[in-house]
């Protein structure tokens, strides 16, 4: 019996315990423990694979160049700053600027442009939009897809001729035919917004954007560890501990608490738990099976150096041509300024059954912007990454079967949200921030900010789920 006691006492002594654990240290995880301190929890953990916190906000810098996954902006009103607000003097201002390459060669304004879309595509293709849009509206068919909710407001010939059908189907890995009509719904909302008869009058005698009542931030120079470090250091002093590096094998559930089963160190245990990772790791981690692995997108990032004429003064570039794979890039030397006079930028492809290495990415990238006489000069690679878990991948019925299998993890006992925890996009850490709060059942004491234009920026900034 002695013997006995003392092998309890060891394993009690071998597990950690908190009042909570989050898995994922990205943006809706630090969120989680902002709020679950302001709601009285004393010890929590946060235990992450990455050895950094932040998640899928990741830089890659070489040779004097910084590059991040992604193309990333903040704004100085965001949600965020309120839990984090040392948070506020390490961003750097920006003013960016968005384009698009269209289908004809030519750099124009993001996501349309009523000017070199309509009006000078001639008097026969006018009408072909015309009659493509009225046609849409008359015939009454039930809308299915992502393709069918964009056609039905823009027209079938100008979703083809404006590039958009083609981004789509970059950003979302799959044809538009096959993106669920609930994700259209909710995150393609302003085709039905820019659309209307006032928004096109508007835009025809609008000479520039409308300005943006909030300021456009970016990380540090340095990297996301030097922006994101004082967030960490005061959740550590007020009993936050980060497990960061942490590969978990597996978690068990013991009559009312969780059990963290890392690979290495010792183990954590909280009566709840909290997952802002991918559903299908945190199934795999309970030991749930799934009928159904959801499906997600894997980026690949070309890291560039270059030195000529780029062709184009934007920032932010679209690809809205009928050709690549690469959806975006992003100009960080007009954020950080040249480096040796080397302007800098980063590329975003989304890996498929064809271009799925670096090194297709980057033959397939070279050769598209040289017939589209863009980046005329010296391009250097310098660099290139994989990012498994992008983002989701919304096609027929994925936002359904999400939701069956959060709810399983909920009957479990686990809390699921987040962008890959709810398998929800989220555009901006603004709204991943509102999320997690929702999620938690948190509301700032303080007055909320003005909806109408937090709903302006957002659909400045993020016209299209990118």
């Amino acid at each position: 019996m002695h013997d006995s006691y003392e092998l309890q006492q060891e394993a009690v002594s071998e597990t950690e315990i908190y009042d909570a654990i989050i898995l994922g240290a990205g943006v809706s995880g630090l969120v989680a423990a902002s709020v679950l301190l302001r709601q009285n929890n004393e010890r929590i953990a946060v235990v992450d694979e990455y050895a950094h916190i932040g998640g899928n906000h990741i830089d890659w810098s070489t040779n004097g160049f910084t590059f991040d996954v992604g193309s990333l902006i903040f704004q100085d009103d965001s949600p965020l700053l309120k839990h984090f607000p040392e948070l506020l003097e390490h961003y750097i201002h920006i003013q960016p600027t968005w384009g698009r390459l269209n289908p004809q060669g030519k750099v124009t304004r993001y996501p349309i442009s009523v000017a070199d879309d309509i009006l000078r595509a001639g008097p026969i293709e006018i009408c072909r939009i015309a009659f493509s849009v009225i046609h849409a509206r008359i015939r009454q068919r039930p809308l299915r897809n992502a393709r069918d909710f964009a056609a039905f407001w823009i027209g079938a010939y100008l979703l083809r001729r404006s590039g958009l059908k083609n981004y789509m189907a970059r950003f979302y890995g799959m044809p538009p035919e096959h993106i669920d009509l609930e994700l259209a719904e909710k995150r393609m909302m302003w085709i039905k917004e820019h659309s209307s008869l006032r928004s096109l009058v508007r835009k025809m005698t609008q000479k520039k954007p409308p300005h943006m009542k909030n300021k456009q931030l970016a990380r540090p120079k340095a990297g996301y560890a030097a922006l994101y470090e004082p967030a960490k250091c005061g959740l550590a002093e007020k009993g936050v501990t980060f497990r960061l590096g942490t590969f978990i094998s597996k978690v068990v559930k013991n009559d009312d608490h969780f059990i963290v089963i890392p690979t290495e160190g010792r183990k954590i245990a909280s009566r709840r738990m909290i997952s802002t990772v991918p559903i299908n790791i945190t199934h795999r981690l309970c030991g749930l099976e799934q009928d159904k692995p959801l499906q997600t997108i894997t980026l690949i990032s070309l890291y560039f150096s270059f030195a000529g004429d780029r062709g184009f003064a934007q920032s932010i570039l679209y690809n809205f041509s009928y050709e690549a794979a690469w959806k975006r890039l992003t100009i960080y030397s007009d954020f950080y300024g040249r480096t040796d006079g080397r302007e800098y930028f980063a590329v975003e492809v989304v890996s498929n059954d064809t271009i799925a290495s670096i090194e297709l990415a980057e033959a397939e990238f070279r050769a598209h912007v040289a017939r589209n006489n863009i980046f005329d000069g010296d391009l250097r690679l310098e660099g290139g990454q994989i990012l498994e878990n992008a983002y989701p991948i919304y096609t027929h019925g994925a936002p359904a079967e999400a939701d069956r299998q959060i709810e399983r993890l909920k009957q479990f006992g686990i809390e699921s949200f987040g962008r890959h925890g709810a398998f929800n996009y989220q555009p901006t850490a603004r709204v991943s921030t509102l999320e997690a709060e929702r999620a938690l059942g948190y509301r700032h004491p303080e007055p909320a900010d003005n909806p109408a234009d937090r709903d302006q920026h957002d659909k400045r900034l993020e016209l299209i789920p990118m």
